[in-house]
Order: structure tokens, then sequence, then C-alpha cells
């Protein structure tokens, strides 16, 4: 795979050898148990997959690599880079300014900008109609466009399915950038419709089958459909896409579920390949392989979990979830989140809320921590929540000695 240049300060030589010793001895990932780093009085299990991604790493390249080659210039972003505050604030520190929040919502009107300006397009790409918008000021986006080839991917696969007419159902968060920008995508060849969960699924089926009053729809799924969608024919024959960083068992789980409503609704003739698209899995290969990681991590005994990501990242937020489902579970931005041995500031992204928890540590002889981090989390912040604990626990001289060891066992 490519290696990227990106800021030196997000790397972290631990962490970095620890990845390639373990893909080293399973080049084919088939291992996902965690690697065990034991210091005695405290143990973390680190995720086998964890951190930034391909797509991130070619973004946080590209938007350096401006801001470097472009002196004088003025360079905007069109919403944050990834989500992770750490790797936004660089850039906002070295004069890049964001034309929009995460939310789509205004911040530098695009009349104040002009040709000679610079937009970098982030890695969750933007709509059609901000493209147009760009190009139609005179700004060339295509050089400093960073969106992700797998979310690429997710646009063609919805391509090739709407050209065979078939309704496009986006499994994503609709307020989500990746989301607003496969919608237009998909949008701009079929009828297309976001639905966020299973719950939403089944909403849907009621529609499928006929058995909601079709006018109600367009209420329920407001600002979540293409213009002039027909919930009586658009929902006869569909397939199932995804925002590339949602749950993998939901999105399978919801294609499974609708694929079975619409088998099971009367057809005018037409085949089970004609009424269900073949779109296969379009979760990108980074997020599939971080959840199946903290499912194997899960599978080791731990006291409690620690999840590092942007608080508005969606493939953290499942990360969470996941570990949530089995241990007491803290999710922090940054290692200063963590204030001593007593007390932690996280987040709660079921009602988006920061909390601070005390005595998060149990009292025990040996504690066991299970550590993961987003795609867009770089690797000196796992580092630095791995030495701040074992700071805690007198350890930071054995995790060092533990470092060695591992470089003299062959992992190098």
């Amino acid at each position: 795979m490519k290696q990227f240049t990106i800021p030196s300060g997000y790397r972290s030589n631990l962490i970095r050898q620890i990845k390639e010793g373990r893909k080293k001895q399973d080049k084919l990932k088939k291992d996902f148990k965690p690697t065990v780093i034991d210091l005695g009085s405290v143990r973390f299990l680190l995720a086998r997959h964890f951190g930034f991604c391909y797509g991130v790493e070619n973004a946080i390249e590209i938007a350096f690599r401006t801001v470097e080659e472009n002196p004088g210039k003025r360079i905007f972003l069109l919403s944050e880079m990834i989500h992770n505050p750490l790797v936004n604030q660089d850039l906002l520190n070295k004069g890049v300014r964001f034309l929009q929040d995460t939310s789509g919502q205004t911040l530098i009107p695009l009349d104040s900008l002009n040709a000679n300006d610079i937009v970098i397009i982030p890695a969750f790409g933007t709509t059609l109609d901000m493209e147009k918008r760009l190009r139609s000021i005179g700004i060339q986006t295509e050089t400093y466009d960073t969106t992700c080839p797998f979310v690429e991917k997710v646009w063609n696969r919805s391509e090739q399915i709407a050209k065979k007419q078939y309704t496009i159902i986006v499994h994503g968060k609709a307020s989500h950038e990746e989301t607003r920008a496969t919608f237009s995508h998909a949008a701009a060849h079929a009828p297309t419709l976001v639905i966020e969960n299973h719950e939403e699924a089944e909403v849907l089926a009621d529609y499928i089958h006929g058995q909601a009053d079709p006018d109600t729809f367009y209420t329920r799924f407001k600002h979540r459909f293409s213009a002039g969608f027909d919930v009586k024919k658009d929902l006869r024959r569909i397939g199932v896409v995804n925002q590339t960083t949602m749950l993998a068992s939901e999105t399978q789980g919801i294609a499974d579920f609708l694929k079975g409503i619409v088998l099971a609704t009367p057809s005018e003739n037409l085949s089970p390949e004609e009424r269900f698209a073949d779109t296969r899995d379009t979760l990108c290969y980074a997020t599939n392989d971080n959840q199946t990681a903290v499912l194997g991590m899960l599978e080791c005994p731990a006291d409690l979990a620690i999840i590092i990501g942007g608080y508005n990242s969606s493939n953290t937020s499942h990360l969470v979830e996941l570990c949530e489902e089995a241990i007491p579970s803290f999710h922090i931005d940054h290692p200063d989140r963590i204030l001593d041995k007593q007390t932690i500031h996280h987040f709660f992204f079921r009602t988006k809320e920061e909390k601070i928890t005390t005595a998060y540590l149990p009292e025990k002889n040996q504690v066991t921590i299970a550590l993961t981090a987003g795609a867009s989390c770089p690797d000196a912040l796992m580092e630095e929540v791995i030495r701040k604990i074992a700071s805690f626990y007198d350890a930071s001289k054995l995790l060092d000695q533990w470092y060695e060891q591992w470089m003299l066992s062959g992992n190098d």
C-alpha cells in the first residue's frame, strides 16, 4: 500500500512497530486478537487494527502539501478535513479556513471567493451542486480533491445499479457530509432515499408492502428523498449502499431485511434479481477491519475500554457502540481528557453530551484496559494515552522495557 507523507507529530514509533510486527506475522489479516501490553499492575489490550486509514492519510498529505506549495494564497477547506479535532486545528493554525461546518451551514459565503483561491474537498467528498458552484467561480477542485476512493466506490456502485433502473437506498446518517455527498451523486441517476437504522428500514417496509398511507411517507422521510420520488412505484426495485463508516452488521442486516420484504411483495413478473440489486458490501476495508478487530479484542476479558476519536466521527461512534455492549467504555478525543487516575472527561454519543466520570479505573491488583481508535485518529494520540495511564501505575519504565522486548523478539 502507498506510503504517505504526513506530519511527523502524528506518527508513533511504538505504535508503528506494533502494527508492522502484527502485519508481518499475519499478512492475510486473519488474526484479530489484540496485542497485549502487560505492565504488571496495568495491562493494555491493543486492537489489531485502528487509527489512520488510506483515505485519511491521503487527505492529510494533500492538505498539508497544498499549504506548503501555495504560500500567500488563500486556502479554504470545504468543511472539516476529517473528523479529528487535532488535525483540523493544525490546519487552522496554518491559515486554512473552513467554508462550512460539519452540518453544511455556511461559515464563509462562497461569493467572497475568487478564481485565485484554493478550495480543498475533504475526504468525505461533496455534492454535485457544490462542485458546480465552485466551478462557476472559476475554482478548479480536481487538484485539491481528497475524496476517499472508497467513498467514490459507493458512488460508482450507485451509478451502476441506477443504470439498471433500481431505486437507491442509502444506509447512512442524513446530516453526515459523506452521506450528503453520496445522496447527491446517487440522486443524479436514480430515485434515492436515506435511512439511518433498522427501525427506519422496518418503517420503509410498510410502504413497500402498501400497508402505510403513501402520503405520510413524504413527512416521515422529509429531506431524505430525491426530487420527484414516487413512493407508489419507486420502491418496487431497490438496491442498498451505505455510508462507508456505518456499522457493518447493521448495513448487512438492513439489506437482508429489505431484500426479504421486496421479494415477498407481489411483482409484475420480475425475477428476484430484478427486484433487489446485488450491490455487495460498500463498507470500506478500514471500517470493516477496525470493527472486526474490536470484536476480537472484546473476546479477551477487560475491565473497561477507551476509544479515541473525534466526537463527530461516525466510524469512531460505532467502535464505541460495539465496546459498550460488553464493558464500561469511554470515548475521548484527546489524551488530555484523562485528567488523572480518578477522573476522565468523555463523550456519550447517544445523547451528544460530554460527561465526567470518577473512579473509572477499578481498584484491583491488575487493571486491564481495551484500547482502540477511529480511522481519523493519529497513532501519536494512542501512544500518549498508553504512556499517560502507565504513569499512573509507575509503569513507564516497564513500557519502555516491553517495547525493547517487542523489538528484540523479531517484530522490527
